[in-house]
């Protein structure tokens, strides 16, 4: 009786682990021989001393990689015409044609099913076969239906429509933070819930058009200029069918209607209050929550000269803050380590810090570098060591800052990103934080 030959040797030079064993198993199922090299290096030390009768080699590998090691190969006179089954995941044409330079048996595509190597390995042994071609990843099964998700911007979502503090500001150095002054959007696909109107309302409102008339929620934090200048460019407001509900604070100086459309006094504007032919509310705000559908608006005080406010709107579960003016620790120029919600400086703001606990997005002012505070103690707004202070406080899982200043342009906003960014690691707070910038969105 004929000896039987003995089986054939078969390198896997493979350094996933999970795959050469699955591949080994499966080969050693058909009576091969097989020995694992982990890197280049290893693979060209077993292929002198475990002689194999064919290489599969894996082309991204650690110390020496696939083409170095045939490279290697084919220069010496021993192993230059040793089969060689090359394995990758890049299937690029210019590194596949460089592959194929080299003379493989087969090029296999991964993933590929542990089947496809023994089929090959078959036609090469068994059937004479070296077709020195490349078998794709077309023997994978195909989806019947492919996968393209596309966003759903009918989910809960806010907006930016507008991100600066005190005026418009344009020109290349704004380009990518925009220079609309201040307003913000809360959309839950139904109702449309707009807060503050400054310069950003104008593109706000041109976005309501599309969808015909609706009733649009107005919600005022203060009267100070730039956050209700966009108001006499608000299109909704001059078109009938659209309902206006604008809500503001009791305390200003003046009613927030007279304030609103006093903007349009024929001295300032060349269309009056007349001239409005949408129905416009004006309700006062008062401790009661305001509901909208689904949806919960409540307000608190914040530290900025005049009757300053902030809203809170809670839906489905989700939280977030709208805070675009409030000076957080007055006039403290200190270090933010240490402080917390019962230190003897934090306490009198206790109202504000209670009110923002646990929001899922802060969306808040840092408008005054910690360098640049000192001169503008009084102004309302937030020295960034304080801001960063106050996310830390409140637990807030997303800050978004706003109100930038309209000194800061493109590359002074990004540096002062990424000094927050340094704060809030000092501080020891793992908040993400990201800066607002017109036309901006954020899902729930």
């Amino acid at each position: 009786m004929a000896t039987p030959p003995p089986p054939k040797k078969i390198l896997l030079a493979e350094d996933v682990r999970a795959i050469s064993l699955k591949m080994s198993h499966a080969l050693e199922q058909h009576g091969y021989t097989v020995s694992v090299a982990e890197d280049g290096e290893e693979c060209l030390e077993k292929i002198e001393s475990f002689q194999p009768d064919l290489l599969v080699l894996d082309l991204i590998m650690p110390k020496m990689n696939g083409l170095e090691v045939l490279r290697h190969l084919r220069a010496q006179q021993a192993t230059q015409h040793m089969p060689v089954i090359v394995c990758t995941a890049k299937d690029y044409s210019t590194e596949l044609k460089h592959i194929q330079a080299t003379g493989p048996v087969d090029v296999l595509i991964k993933p590929f099913d542990p089947e496809l190597l023994l089929e090959k390995l078959n036609q090469y042994f068994h059937k004479a076969g070296s077709a020195t071609g490349i078998t794709h990843r077309s023997h994978l099964p195909t989806p019947a239906v492919q996968y393209a998700p596309t966003l759903d911007t009918s989910r809960p979502h806010v907006k930016f429509w507008g991100t600066r503090g005190s005026i418009p500001v344009c020109g290349a150095r704004y380009a990518q933070h925009g220079g609309n002054t201040t307003c913000f959007e809360y959309n839950t696909g139904k109702e449309r819930i707009i807060f503050d109107a400054g310069s950003g309302l104008r593109d706000a409102g041109l976005s309501f058009l599309a969808g015909g008339p609706c009733h649009i929620h107005l919600f005022i934090t203060h009267t100070h200029w730039d956050h209700i200048q966009g108001f006499p460019f608000f299109t909704p407001i001059y078109i009938p069918g659209f309902e206006i509900t604008v809500y503001g604070e009791r305390g200003f100086g003046k009613n927030i209607e007279s304030l609103l459309c006093g903007q349009m006094d024929r001295d300032y504007f060349p269309i009056q209050r007349e001239d409005l032919h949408a129905k416009i509310n004006f309700v006062f705000l008062d401790d009661s929550p305001v509901k909208i559908g689904e949806v919960s608006v409540t307000r608190e005080f914040t530290q900025h000269p005049g009757a300053t406010v902030c809203f809170k709107v809670e839906h489905k579960g989700w939280t977030a803050a709208f805070v675009p003016d409030n000076e957080f620790l007055q006039g403290h120029t200190g270090s933010p380590l240490g402080l917390t919600r019962d230190h003897d400086i934090v306490v009198p703001y206790q109202p504000i810090v209670n009110f923002l606990d646990d929001v899922d997005l802060l969306v808040h002012e840092a408008q005054y570098l910690p360098t640049d505070y000192p001169k503008r103690i009084g102004w309302g707004h937030s020295n960034l060591a304080m801001a960063c202070a106050l996310v830390q406080m409140v637990r807030a899982k997303k800050w978004i800052v706003v109100h930038h200043d309209p000194d800061h342009d493109d590359p002074a906003l990004h540096a002062k990103l990424n000094l927050t960014r340094q704060i809030l690691k000092e501080i020891n707070c793992g908040v993400e934080v990201v800066h607002a910038y017109d036309g901006m969105a954020e899902y729930a």
